[in-house]
This record gives structure tokens, C-alpha cells and sequence, in this order.
């Protein structure tokens, strides 16, 4: 990591064109006091439960029939599904995400809503409805001849997008049938969409599951209908067995490491040195309702208590990566990736999409630790002040919404 106690961005069009220390030359825009980082990668959100944080109802499956799955019935109405997406997407500037893969409700209709505000805003994000056909709330079910022919009309209207991607989002295989599941993989590898799901988060589900599926395992259930590859976020894995975090690391699929929605369920806790043992590619989740802030530092200081729960003690410059660079290159936003043809994200670097976020930072803080100790772990510390997304700016405290347009 670079850290410049006084330094200067240089931001050409879209990209950051130099980036070090100050020299002393005339500049556009001083930004000091503040500190000025890239902008935040969130791998793991549900838009549809944005406005019941707090909801503690219980452990995973009692939540959701209490909490989740009547919240997400009301994004049936267009008009409540736009009021929610444009304060959910404005939540998500104003935290300083800059990328996001966002689950929408089984209603295709609310997730081009939600489409919408995004581009307006002007941020990054992969998308989808999630697909729900089986042991769920009547209001709540789509068959798949229904739900992938929408999925498929919205992969293809927003086809080509520069900064937003559709997904295909089972929701979990408890909600899921396996014509669901074969069906989604299919459309996935027929048009190269990311696929996101939930999996091995809490016991019960995981029970449920296995003995539905006969399978040995939770991973098994998604690999044997295809949905496991190097495109495949998965959400939690609380409780993998060796053999399922072996097959992870070869499938070279991504976990979405969502520690503070596992602690407020009480799911479990992560244990994130089987992943840094494999190397496998990890981002941070907010997982907001469960998770309690749409803040990805808020979620990085919940990953270290994770990790010394969990006998793993991690280097704040190791979180800080996983919540820009680490989870930009996990999502296919990296310097190879293949985010729909995006330029790499996440670091403050030559060559890289100007995706920043600024944030105030007291007098008394002094040097790298001293700054990525109130980054990180400083609960009180106010939130970003601006955020930027390819040089354009999309946020700006006391600003509200900035200018539309594509940007």
C-alpha cells in the first residue's frame, strides 16, 4: 500500500492519469484536511431490505418469514420500489461504495428500477432479481418460465452498459427448484452473467438443504446444477467442511465475507484463514438488513473481530484491499477482469477508473496507522464527504443527489 501524507491526484476524463506526492504545483481542488482513498466495494446488498435494518426477529429462516419476505412483497408497486431504490442507491454514494452486487425482489420490474437510479447516480454495480420458485411465500413465487424470460429481456437491455451488469441470483437452494437452478446456470453460461447466491450460513438451513437434495454437502447441491465457477460470489460459507472450501479454491469462485449480518444472526463466524490458506478470492459484504450499515469500513472492523474470533489476526492494510482493490478484482474489476469491458478499480493508480471517496479525518490522526486506524475502526468517525465514480462526482455531503446522467 502507498500512503502520501500530502499527495496529489492527477484525473484525466475517467482515470486517474498520476497520483504522489505533492509537489507544490497549482491544482483544480484542495481537498485537505481529509483523506483520500479509493472507493468502497460492496460484494453482498439486498436493495428490498434496506428499510428494515434492525429487524431482529430471530435466527436466518425465522427472519426472513418474519421480516424479509413480507418487506420484499411490497416491490410488486413500481412507485414503492423507485421511493426505496433512490434513497438505497443515494445510501450507497453516501457510504462511498463506488461497486456494488446488489440482490434485487423476484419482481424484474423493481430491479430495472433500481437499474435506473443507478445509472442517474452514476455508479457501478451487478444486479438481478433474485429467483424464487419453490417453498416461499405465494406472492413471493416466480416459476422459471416466467422469471428467466425477464431476467434474459433485462440482460439484454442493459447488455454492453459500461459501469452495470445484470445477474443471476438464486436466491438459495431452499427456495429454489432444481428445474430453477439447471435453468438459471444455462441462462448464466449462455450470456456470461455473474451468478450470486447464499450458502452454508446458518445449521438449520444447511440441514434442510442436504436431507431435501440427498447431498453431502451444500456446495454439492450448486455444483451438480452447474452454478459453481470462477463467476460465482457466494455469500457467508460459515460452515464449509475441508472438502467444500478445496473444491471453492478450484472452482476459483468468490466469497462474499458478510461478518456483521452473521454476527447479528448468529450464524456463525467465518473462518477466514481457510480462505487466505487457499487463496481464494474474497470481498467484503455489507448485507444490509442483516448487516446493520451499508459502510464497508463499518464491515472491514467487523472482519477483524471475525478474524481473531476465528484464530486469525488480519493486517488492516489486508482489509482495507478487500474492501476496494481485493474486492473490485474479486467481482472482475481488476486489472484483468472482465467487468464488461470497465477499466480496472480500487486503487488511487495510473491507468485506474478515478472511483474515490473522500473522508474527514481529525487533526490529531498522524501517518498510515493513524489514518487506517480511523478508517477502519473509529465508529464515530464521520462518513465520506464526497464520492466520485470514473472522475465524475455522485455524491457530495449537503449536496444530495448529483447531476444526472450516465457520466
Amino acid at each position: 500500500m502507498d500512503y502520501w501524507e500530502d499527495g496529489v491526484v492527477v484525473v484525466e476524463g475517467e482515470l486517474i492519469a498520476e497520483v504522489g506526492p505533492y509537489d507544490g504545483l497549482p491544482v483544480d481542488e484542495d481537498l485537505r484536511p481529509g483523506l483520500l482513498t479509493p472507493g468502497f466495494v460492496d460484494a453482498h446488498v439486498h436493495y428490498p431490505q434496506s428499510r428494515i435494518v434492525g429487524a431482529a426477529s430471530g435466527p436466518l429462516l425465522e427472519w426472513l418469514a418474519r421480516s424479509v419476505f413480507p418487506q420484499e412483497q411490497r416491490f410488486a408497486d413500481d412507485g414503492y420500489a423507485r421511493e426505496v431504490a433512490d434513497s438505497f442507491v443515494e445510501g450507497l454514494a453516501r457510504a462511498g461504495t463506488t461497486l456494488a452486487m446488489i440482490y434485487g425482489s423476484v419482481h424484474a420490474s423493481a430491479t430495472q428500477i433500481l437499474l435506473e437510479a443507478l445509472e442517474a447516480r452514476g455508479l457501478r454495480a451487478i444486479a438481478g432479481p433474485v429467483l424464487m420458485d419453490v417453498d416461499s411465500p405465494e406472492a413471493l413465487i416466480r416459476p422459471p418460465e416466467l422469471a428467466l424470460p425477464e431476467l434474459e429481456a433485462l440482460a439484454e437491455r442493459w447488455r454492453g452498459h459500461p459501469r452495470l451488469q445484470v445477474a443471476v441470483i438464486p436466491r438459495f437452494a431452499l427456495s429454489c427448484s432444481v428445474e430453477m437452478m439447471e435453468a438459471a446456470a444455462e441462462l448464466a453460461r449462455a450470456r456470461d452473467l455473474w451468478v450470486s447466491t447464499h450458502i452454508s450460513e446458518n445449521a438449520d438451513e444447511i440441514a434442510l438443504t442436504c436431507a431435501r437434495f440427498q447431498a453431502q454437502d451444500y456446495l454439492e447441491v450448486y455444483e451438480r446444477h452447474g452454478l459453481i465457477h470462477a463467476r460465482t460470489v457466494l455469500a457467508h460459507c460459515i460452515h464449509f467442511s475441508p472438502s467444500e472450501w478445496e473444491r471453492m479454491a478450484e472452482a476459483q469462485a468468490v466469497v462474499a465475507h458478510c461478518p456483521d449480518s452473521n454476527a447479528f444472526l448468529g450464524s456463525g463466524s467465518m473462518p477466514v484463514g481457510e480462505v487466505l490458506a487457499r487463496d481464494i478470492p474474497l470481498a467484503i459484504g455489507s448485507d444490509v438488513a442483516a448487516g446493520r450499515s451499508l459502510s464497508i469500513p463499518h464491515g472491514l472492523a467487523h472482519a477483524y473481530d471475525n478474524g481473531l474470533r476465528t484464530g486469525t489476526r488480519l493486517d488492516p492494510r489486508r482489509l482495507l484491499w478487500w474492501g476496494t482493490a481485493g474486492g473490485a478484482q474479486a467481482l472482475g474489476h481488476g486489472p484483468t477482469g472482465t467487468g464488461g469491458g470497465l477499466g480496472a478499480v480500487g486503487r488511487l493508480a495510473p491507468g485506474y477508473a478515478a472511483d474515490m471517496a473522500l473522508h474527514p479525518v481529525p487533526s490529531y490522526v498522524e501517518g498510515e496507522d493513524g489514518a487506517l486506524g480511523a478508517l477502519l475502526f473509529d465508529a464515530d468517525r464521520p462518513r465520506p464527504t464526497r464520492t466520485w465514480v470514473a472522475g465524475r462526482e455522485v455524491y457530495s455531503a449537503g449536496a444530495g443527489a448529483a447531476d444526472g446522467g450516465a457520466g
